[in-house]
């Protein structure tokens, strides 16, 4: 896995820091700690770090925001 990927979830994760389990949040400032430090993750530890992802960063369904965009009905 690539650094610039470690980054992405890390950075993603940040803002649910707050929101985390104890032993989440310490898992989450470990990898911080190692990513620090120039640490490619092994493949143990990306696997931790994807389902931490997915357990606390969920992507919006943006179907959602098309009826705020439909266009308007002509008057014709």
């Amino acid at each position: 896995m690539s650094y610039r990927e470690q980054q992405k979830l890390l950075d993603e994760l940040k803002s649910f820091e707050r929101v985390m389990a104890p032993k989440d949040k310490e898992e989450y400032k470990m990898f911080l700690k190692r990513q620090k430090d120039d640490e490619d993750f092994d493949s143990i530890s990306m696997t931790k770090l994807k389902s931490l992802h997915s357990r606390y960063y969920k992507t919006k369904d943006k179907s959602e925001f098309d009826k705020f965009f439909k266009p308007k009905p002509d008057n014709q």
